[in-house]
């Protein structure tokens, strides 16, 4: 590989990784209409699998990858046959692609660390021969493998005029002009190139402007998304060609849908640039506020010009704050486009017959967020494969399908996202959980029965709390949903579970759309003041201590027809005892286990904190989860409740 494409390598390895989760999606999706004999229902699966590793294959050639290029060449013509004639459609080949489609993605990753992999010539192969067998099976023709295929229209095919400009500070245009030509293949048919491809690969472009005209079924939102995955572009527009439109084809949209052709411009921007862009809004809230604090000391009568001020300032930030959130969101399916193969492979590796369903993966949130929730939704998934759905012989006696049903659903509610994941297996005893929390001394017998079903399906979330019967090597090895409601707590979501036995299980998730700024409440204890996420307090009141009944010791608190636990905070965060009052402030927050109340001296009210990361050492103390500074400059401690109880 030349050392101008290295500058690329990044973006090669992020755009092959994306085609290869596609292409791991559509292949589930051909298993299973090759097991049930759909194949005619395919063709649209078909089609975009075609189209991944057909991008691949153009990907991994610009980058003079030819060991990659050419197993996805190899590929190709194996789904090639398929795109042919439905009907050929065979498991065992499919079995074959989801394989190569992991030695793919080993050989990309090898090429992120600066190898260029070989083909191995096993794999190249079997995928020759399973080929050659399908088409000798099926009588078809042979493919020419050297010919440029368009995709089949999915939809009505238009043509898109692209013009592209490609930034003054890229050192190689022509190339990040050829990557755009090759990026457009992957949408549809390119008719016309200006330059042309052969110029492109001479290093001409003239003005670095290229012109594309583009045969495609695609939408111009898509040809968008596609074309903002490259970098280096300081100006891209669309428009559809309606005077170009192929006469094969059902007419061009009608006047009411001229809105989507106008012309869009997008750029590329590094992550990098937009994190430190939205600590600058952040910076820029708190210098806000605290201009408000000081404009507070000013007499009254000179104070009115400058608060008019601070407010139009404070709107101009916040509306600044909204618009770098609205770059950073990032589509859930970025996340839910590989559960489906993840569902798979546990299945296959248990036993199991198993279908997931994605709904909503067109949601947005904080790509921080997404990042973070990688790893607690794939353990979630391969727990309702492992434990919650039965094998397919207990499902038939049960009058169930033989194959189990697993979905995830993503859906906005204001200001939060909810993220379900459902089963139809065997659903969860909390029965079970009762006796598995009093075995390991996590409860006592009494506290457990007090508990409702609905808390004691949270037991599930305490370290070594379980009803699985055995452990697997792919999951119950100790790190469980305990694991998951952490790493949901620290992004300022709450974990929910509902369940009956024989009845399946959802797990919902709860989570903000940003982690960047929340809304805190504000309490003081002393002289302290401190912090809690509004995502986890419901409610507060103003009680007498004195007055509370006793449980086991410790005072209670009625609260919406529970009796809650109520806790000092002075105590808990071992602060000295100051002078006895009765008359406290009571929050009611969400804890490890259920609610809890926490006894402060005054509630303070609301407050939109900029949270910033706790550093050594006081990362390691426990119950705090982050730091924010008030308008006066003062640091306040946000708590973190579970955390402090379980201290």
């Amino acid at each position: 590989m030349s050392l101008d494409l290295k500058k690329y390598l990044s973006l090669y390895v992020a755009e092959a990784g994306e085609h290869l989760a596609g292409f791991a999606r559509d292949l589930v999706l051909l298993e299973k209409a090759a097991r049930e004999g759909g194949g005619a229902d395919a063709s649209e699966a078909i089609a975009s699998c075609f189209r991944h590793a057909h991008s691949v294959k153009g990907m991994s050639a610009s980058m003079q990858l030819d060991g990659i290029a050419a197993v996805a060449h190899r590929a190709e013509d194996l789904v090639d046959v398929f795109r042919k004639d439905a009907s050929r459609l065979d498991a065992r080949a499919v079995d074959l692609l989801l394989a190569v489609g992991d030695v793919l993605q080993d050989m990309v990753s090898q090429a992120a660390a600066g190898a260029s992999p070989p083909a191995d010539p096993g794999t190249m192969e079997r995928l020759a021969e399973a080929a050659r067998q399908l088409r000798e099976g099926g009588g078809a023709e042979e493919p020419d493998p050297g010919a440029v295929r368009a995709e089949p229209p999915r939809g009505p095919s238009r043509v898109v005029r692209v013009e592209v400009e490609v930034a003054g500070g890229c050192p190689v245009p022509a190339v990040r002009g050829f990557l755009v030509v090759k990026k457009l293949g992957g949408v549809g048919a390119v008719t016309k190139a200006k330059p042309s491809v052969d110029e492109l690969r001479a290093g001409r472009i003239p003005g670095r402007k290229l012109e594309v005209q583009l045969e495609t079924a695609e939408t111009l939102q898509a040809i968008e998304r596609a074309l903002a995955q490259i970098s280096d572009l300081s100006a891209v527009s669309l428009a559809e060609d309606r005077s170009a439109a192929p006469p094969e084809h059902p007419p061009a949209p009608k006047e009411a849908d001229r809105g989507a052709a106008e012309p869009s411009r997008t750029v590329r921007v590094r992550t990098e640039l937009l994190d430190g862009f939205l600590d600058a809004v952040g910076e820029l809230i708190l210098a806000t506020a605290r201009i408000r604090e000081i404009g507070k000391a000013l007499p009254a009568g000179s104070r009115a010009a400058l608060d008019e001020g601070v407010d139009r300032l404070h709107a101009i930030v916040k509306d600044l704050h909204d618009k770098v959130m609205t770059v950073r969101m990032t589509p859930i399916a970025l996340l839910t486009d590989r559960l489906p193969r993840v569902a798979r492979d546990v299945a296959r590796k248990v036993g199991k017959q198993v279908e997931l369903a994605v709904q909503g993966a067109e949601i947005e949130i904080d790509r921080a967020i997404l990042e973070e929730l990688s790893d607690p939704l794939l353990h979630v998934i391969r727990n309702a494969v492992d434990h919650g759905v039965e094998p397919s012989h207990l499902r038939l006696l049960a009058g169930k399908p033989a194959a189990g049903r697993i979905s995830v659903t993503a859906r906005r509610e204001r200001d939060r996202v909810i993220l379900e994941v459902s089963d139809d297996g065997k659903g969860m005893d909390p029965a079970k959980l009762r006796e598995s929390a009093v075995a390991r001394g996590t409860l006592s017998a009494e506290d457990a029965a007090a508990l409702s079903d609905r808390e004691a399906l949270l037991l599930a979330c305490l370290p070594g709390v379980s009803t699985a019967e055995t452990v697997t090597d792919v999951s119950g090895r100790g790190v469980g949903l305990d694991a998951v409601k952490r790493a949901v707590e620290a992004l300022g979501g709450t974990l929910e579970i509902e369940s009956a036995p024989g009845a399946g299980s959802l797990v919902t998730f709860r989570l903000p759309l940003t982690v960047a700024v929340q809304p805190v409440l504000l309490v003081r204890i002393g002289d302290e003041v401190l912090g809690l996420p509004i995502a986890k307090v419901h409610g507060a009141a103003q009680v007498a201590m004195s007055r509370l009944d006793h449980s086991r010791g410790a005072p209670v608190l009625p609260y919406q027809g529970d009796l809650v636990p109520v806790h000092d905070l002075t105590e808990l965060l071992g602060f000295p005892s100051a002078r006895a009052v009765d008359e406290r402030s009571v929050v009611v927050a969400e804890g490890g286990e259920g609610r809890v109340g926490l006894a402060v001296d005054a509630l303070l009210g609301q407050h939109e904190a900029v949270l910033k990361p706790l550093g050594a050492p006081l990362d390691a103390v426990p119950g705090l989860s982050a730091v924010t500074v008030l308008g006066n400059g003062r640091p306040v401690f946000i708590l973190d409740v579970q955390r402090l109880l379980a201290a």
